[in-house]
């Protein structure tokens, strides 16, 4: 897809609607629910929260420099865990603003959903969400899940691609998150599509030190990672090819909570989603990881280089 086609989707997704019913379970993060509050204005703050890996502290952060940018006085919860622990808080009220990708949100939604293309997937979010929440457009910026082997492991089993793991079904360990176990993108999509079994999961972490550690030293085979990780490339890792789709489309996209869903924010959202690159996400990632520098500072600093936040502030 080229810049033009792009930037018309993050436009037309503005207007999308949100359609489906709440889903069940906790409400908030203390389990004790809440109510949805006001509609549409963020005149009293608005609360970012962040899952448990680098990267989207990163962009909880891009988020926060953008709409302080905008007027929005902001709080950045970071690391608070995966989208079980999120969506629930989302809804209930303790955070109003969720740094998401489309094709994993949208499976974690609807495991039997089966858009691909970033405009379509748009519009399914829409329908699967939860009433009282919406997506914002999507930006240039993606991030998929890669599933990686070491290229000792790839020539020993002749694997280039996911369909060849299932040539060795129950010989192989596989490494990751441990939500990964059950989810579309992940061990049951694995199983589903290309009629792959491990030998045994291994719960560990979401493209973080954990899974990687395993893999270089080959307590796993295989490792769920994110294709913005630049220890792949470091690495020499070998990302195993997905020819039945089974990876949907990652573009980054605001999840928020209509009652925190004004014009300032949506324009402030909207640029930030125009600047940010693949590119430079993963270049973000790298200052985090690799060069050990605070994910607040590497975000306010990128923002200010492409003029999101005023130089000087």
């Amino acid at each position: 897809m080229n810049r033009r086609t792009l930037l018309g989707g993050l436009l037309a997704a503005a207007s999308v609607p949100a359609l489906a019913a709440c889903s069940s379970g906790i409400t908030s993060l203390d389990g004790q629910g809440g109510g949805s509050g006001g509609g549409g204005s963020s005149s009293g703050g608005i609360t970012i929260g962040t899952a448990n890996f680098t990267e989207n502290q990163i962009l909880g952060h891009l988020y926060a420099a953008a709409l302080g940018a905008a007027g929005v006085k902001t709080t950045v919860r970071a690391n608070l865990g995966t989208r079980e622990i999120l969506i629930p808080a989302l809804k209930g009220g303790d955070i109003d603003l969720l740094p998401e990708y489309q094709g994993a949100l949208l499976h974690y939604l609807d495991p039997k959903a089966s858009a691909t293309e970033e405009g379509e997937m748009q519009n399914a979010l829409a329908v699967a969400l939860p009433a009282g929440l919406q997506i914002l457009p999507y930006g240039m910026a993606e991030d998929s899940d890669a599933f990686a082997v070491t290229r000792e492991t790839a020539r020993k089993y002749g694997l280039s691609s996911l369909a060849d793991l299932a040539r060795h079904n129950g010989k192989l360990v596989i490494g990751a998150a441990p939500e990964v176990k059950k989810r579309t993108v992940g061990a049951v999509g694995l199983k589903d599509v290309y009629g792959v079994t491990f030998k045994e999961f291994k719960s560990l972490d979401s493209s973080g030190p954990l899974v990687k550690g395993a893999l270089r030293k080959g307590d796993v085979d295989v490792a769920n990672l994110f294709t913005t990780d630049t220890d792949i490339a470091a690495e020499g890792w070998v990302v195993l090819s997905d020819p039945k789709n089974l990876v949907p489309g990652q573009h980054v996209v605001p999840l928020i909570a209509d009652r925190a869903a004004d014009s300032t924010v949506r324009k402030a959202l909207a640029r930030l989603g125009a600047a940010l690159t693949t590119e430079d996400l993963t270049e973000l990632n790298r200052l985090v990881d690799k060069d050990k520098k605070d994910p607040e500072d590497v975000a306010h600093d990128w923002a200010k280089q492409h003029g999101i936040v005023k130089k000087g502030s």
